[in-house]
């Protein structure tokens, strides 16, 4: 990795994004990140992507062609792999399928937690907030005595996780109460991974007031 650039493409509120600048973070790895607008995308950028989404890591090999890689799990098990530093994977290959399996997981559970946090209307709110309880409630009976996933051990698992719950902590109790209560585990994992350096790095200080504009702009309830 030494003879080699990464720049990693992303857009500011991407939770896709922060789950390889997580990793990267973790694995001390220098990069660059540019973001775009995906409202008004660049078109070398759409060369680039093949889906049109972020995010892209561009790796830049020293005498060599650039590489693109793309979607964040394919991304981020590349930076676990390839980077120096303490392997954010079980070394075991039953325990490396359970992690990907709650990886999965934990990619539908962003999709229900976002989908209750941007409804315009009470009603479907409800509904998605009773899919993701749904989900907490499983990551409830299957999480240890934590402070991570894994325990002592911060894993992949645990960056792909971050990035759902940042959104709440970003909104505070008006959104996160209804969703979280009742699941003390979920909640200190949650409040661990809001503590880690890499996590609080992977985006910027004004997170909380971009999310909430962009959550205005489409007429979510709970962006007030």
């Amino acid at each position: 990795m030494s003879a080699s650039v990464l720049t990693l493409i992303s857009h500011h509120l991407c939770p896709f994004v922060q789950r390889a600048a997580i990793v990267l973070a973790e694995k001390r790895v220098a990069f660059e990140r540019i973001n775009i607008d995906l409202a008004d995308k660049p078109e070398w950028f759409l060369k680039m992507s093949p889906l049109g989404k972020v995010p892209l890591l561009k790796i830049h090999n020293n005498g060599g062609s650039d590489v693109i890689l793309f979607e964040s799990v394919a991304i981020c098990e590349y930076l676990d792999e390839s980077c120096e530093g303490v392997r954010l994977h079980p070394s075991d290959p039953v325990g490396r399928a359970k992690h990907r399996a709650w990886i999965e997981f934990g990619t539908v559970t962003m999709t229900d937690s976002w989908g209750y946090l941007i409804a315009s209307d009470a009603a479907v709110g409800q509904a998605k907030l009773a899919d993701l309880r749904g989900k907490l409630a499983l990551l409830e009976a299957a999480l240890g005595d934590g402070p991570y996933f894994d325990g002592e051990r911060f894993s992949m698992v645990d960056a792909v996780f971050a990035p759902t719950f940042r959104f709440f902590d970003a909104l505070g109790g008006v959104a996160a109460d209804p969703a979280f209560a009742g699941f003390p585990s979920v909640l200190r994992w949650r409040e661990a991974l809001s503590r880690r350096d890499s996590v609080i790095a992977a985006v910027a200080a004004d997170y909380p007031t971009s999310l909430r504009a962009r959550m205005r702009r489409d007429g979510a309830l709970l962006a007030a």
